[in-house]
């Protein structure tokens, strides 16, 4: 699979549970439903990813952390939100540039329409 076979079958699942739970749950409960239907569908997933910071051949810890990588190819950051703000995708963008991936989804949660709250992010993604 390819990183957009991936991220079509990731919005399909989270369209399907904002269409049973709706907005107003936390982040932490969107993430853990949409992390086990991704397995479901047969995708590996891995939550709270912790994204190191490289300088000069040196790791640091810096407290960034993706809220779920899957098939080690998409990064999507999860957000219940009334709006989202722009430093929301910039920081998407950092995560795809400091863990070297290709495409991200921002997935907000909060909003009435999810298809309203889906922002792809890419960094250097080859369409095929």
């Amino acid at each position: 699979m390819n990183e957009n076979d991936i991220a079509r079958e990731i919005v399909d699942a989270s369209l399907q549970l904002h269409r049973q739970f709706g907005p107003g749950l936390f982040e932490s409960v969107y993430e853990a439903v949409l992390e086990h239907e991704l397995q479901d569908r047969g995708l590996s997933t891995l939550s709270q990813v912790p994204i190191p910071v490289s300088y000069k051949g040196h790791d640091f810890d810096a407290g960034f952390r993706a809220d779920l990588i899957v098939e080690d190819k998409v990064i999507v950051e999860i957000k219940s939100l009334e709006v989202i703000q722009r430093v929301h995708k910039k920081q998407l963008l950092t995560y795809l540039r400091l863990a070297d991936k290709r495409l991200g989804l921002l997935i907000n949660f909060g909003c009435a329409m999810l298809r309203d709250g889906i922002s792809r992010i890419v960094n250097r993604l080859e369409e095929r």
